[in-house]
């Protein structure tokens, strides 16, 4: 049962709780509909609790300890006024589900698209994505990760300035419209995964600290104060954050999780924060009878990540590998040398294919020291791979995308080259299409000193990077409504041959047995010097191999295949006549290989071909 927040227990009665060790005395006050002050009862571990009869769905209150004044509910469900207004009460019975008949999907087998609830749609809502659920579908997406969705200052925001962990951002459609969402997505057979920060919380309306020790000095993170998983009263710290995710799971039927820089989380207990969190979690999937996958993205290109928390791991079930971004990225635009001065040779890329962390215990000139440990035994769902994300695109001074750092012949190669890997592919909202507008940082706060701090830290930031130009205003609106999606570009030109690429490639992805097999011992890649790459991808009974030569140059690539091996039919060729913007620029390439056989690749393509019986 939750330790927090305001449980509404059915027929006018709600119990309200709330962890504040140090604080004397504590006053729930009720403002709408009708205004009460009641006096609240104090255990032995810190919790406040009342329960209260009149209490109904949509109540508004606040919290007031030792005089101090009123403040919202630290584990609030809802802020329908904003971050600095009351809490709601919310009756999470009163929704009725229909997806009694979901049982959530593998890792494995997902495809994730990750989405910005605010700049998805014009509209900005939870609902309005429903409508464009079967287009995705249609696409081979089955899984969405929506950004952070936690209450955050005004209407605009990344989402990782939230201060209340537990409450759906008003401005979205708050709880019901997310719960809408999720039934909507299951019952077209679409996984939802939730982006949560467990690390900080935003500067603006975070009165955590107005109740207890949730943050310590002991630490530090890059974006504020550190969450005290360990220091003196870290027992009400912990139960508050590793409650959340049964939260999701309980009350929004929430698939899983991805958790925001979980290397910024600091714990040294002898039984650690993870531990605790995966216990909850386990007891609350027995409960459901589904799956609950977390997420980790983690600076530490470490193993530990993925294993059991108990054997003194983090207990993910997959995290996402940065790596494979960095590699692919600097070899399809070669101004992202700069960028990523540790990367930008083909070996590297092959690395990221066999093992996973391409840093593995090398010296890493960025961070100025030996870095990571080898993956190269983890199978291939245990990792996320991408070729854009939310921070790839966002944290460039001008929030470009890949469509328009790279010609089309390199987005339909960086498509390949993710939905071939043995990993579990994530595409970024657009990416499917080509989306052009970019996707920038933005937000919408009310503190006139805070706002000039995040405009001059911005600049800062990306000057420490080596950018060129300054970063667009983030408070601007303008900055906001310029990264929103153009979706009606779907059907347009080389936007619908590109969605049809990515279509194409997911098909056979899901359908071939080759492209299915996660075991990294059925996947070799070779460097083909520094112009390209082949990856061999097996079916687990090795009946079936795919053969998949990519030239990531502009000149012609000379490939012949020596291994006596079954012969080999053509099954896709990116410069066929099909795919290309121009037919006159299409190549054709021989239907089928054997032992000793020469071939051609043309610039700037990929071809697979499948392994036939004699």
């Amino acid at each position: 049962m939750e330790t927090a927040g305001a449980l509404y227990l059915g027929h006018g009665r709600c119990r309200f709780h709330v962890w504040a060790p140090e604080k004397q005395h504590m006053m729930l006050h009720l403002v709408h509909p009708r205004e009460r002050t009641i006096r609240m009862q104090q255990d032995a571990w810190g919790y406040f609790t009342a329960e209260v009869e009149d209490v109904a769905h949509g109540t508004r209150y606040y919290f007031n300890s030792d005089n101090e004044g009123d403040f919202p509910d630290p584990a609030s469900f809802s802020q329908p006024e904003g971050v600095h207004g009351p809490s709601e009460v919310v009756d999470h019975t009163s929704f009725t589900w229909t997806d009694a008949h979901w049982k959530n999907l593998p890792l494995q087998e997902m495809v994730l698209y990750e989405l910005h609830v605010g700049t998805f749609t014009p509209e900005g809502t939870f609902e309005a994505i429903i409508p464009r659920l079967e287009e995705l579908r249609e696409t081979g997406i089955n899984a969405l990760e929506l950004m952070p969705v936690a209450q955050f200052p005004g209407g605009r925001n990344w989402g990782y300035d939230g201060v209340f962990p537990f409450a759906v951002q008003h401005s979205y459609g708050g709880p019901e419209g997310l719960k809408k969402l999720v039934d909507a997505c299951h019952a077209k057979g679409i996984a939802v995964l939730l982006d949560v920060v467990y690390n900080h919380l935003g500067p603006e309306g975070n009165y955590l600290g107005k109740f207890g020790p949730y943050f310590t000095g002991k630490y530090k993170t890059p974006w504020g104060a550190a969450i005290n998983f360990d220091g003196a009263y870290s027992d009400g710290v912990r139960a508050f954050f590793s409650e959340n995710p049964v939260y999701w799971l309980r009350h929004f039927h929430i698939d899983g999780l991805r958790l925001d820089a979980i290397h910024t989380m600091f714990d040294q207990s002898a039984t650690s924060f993870w531990e605790l969190m995966s216990h909850k979690i386990a007891q609350a999937t027995q409960e459901s009878g589904r799956p609950f996958h977390l997420v980790g993205e983690s600076d530490l290109n470490s193993p530990r990540v993925v294993q059991p928390a108990e054997t003194g791991g983090y207990g993910f079930n997959a995290q996402w590998l940065d790596d494979f971004h960095h590699a692919l990225y600097v070899l399809l635009d070669k101004k992202g040398q700069s960028l990523y001065e540790d990367f930008g040779q083909m070996a590297q890329l092959v690395k990221a294919y066999t093992d996973g962390f391409v840093h593995s215990g090398e010296y890493v000139k960025f961070r100025k020291k030996t870095f990571g440990a080898s993956s190269a035994h983890l199978p291939g769902d245990t990792f996320i791979a991408f070729t854009q994300n939310h921070d790839q695109v966002g944290n460039r001074v001008h929030g470009e995308r890949m469509s328009v750092l790279v010609n089309f012949e390199r987005l339909k190669l960086s498509a390949a080259a993710l939905l071939l890997s043995p990993y579990i592919p994530m595409l970024f909202m657009g990416e499917e299409y080509g989306e052009d507008n970019p996707f920038l940082y933005f937000v919408s706060h009310s503190d006139k000193k805070l706002i000039k701090a995040v405009q001059e830290g911005r600049k800062r930031e990306f000057a420490g990077f080596k950018w060129e130009g300054e970063p667009p205003n983030p408070q601007d609106a303008h900055t906001f409504e310029s990264s929103k999606l153009q979706w009606q570009k779907r059907e347009k030109s080389k936007h619908n041959l590109l969605l049809k690429w990515y279509q194409h490639l997911i098909s056979m992805r899901k359908e071939m047995p080759a492209l299915r097999n996660i075991d990294k011992e059925r996947v070799q890649a070779a460097a083909l010097g520094e112009q390209g790459f082949i990856l061999l991808r097996q079916s687990m009974d090795r009946e079936q191999q795919l053969l998949c030569l990519f030239n990531l140059s502009e000149q012609e690539l000379k490939y012949e295949w020596p291994t006596p091996e079954p012969k080999y039919k053509l099954v896709l060729h990116s410069k066929d006549e099909q795919w290309m913007q121009q037919k006159e620029g299409a190549k054709e390439m021989p239907d089928q290989i054997a032992t000793g056989t020469s071939i051609k690749l043309p610039p700037l393509s990929v071809v697979v071909y499948a392994s036939v019986e004699m």
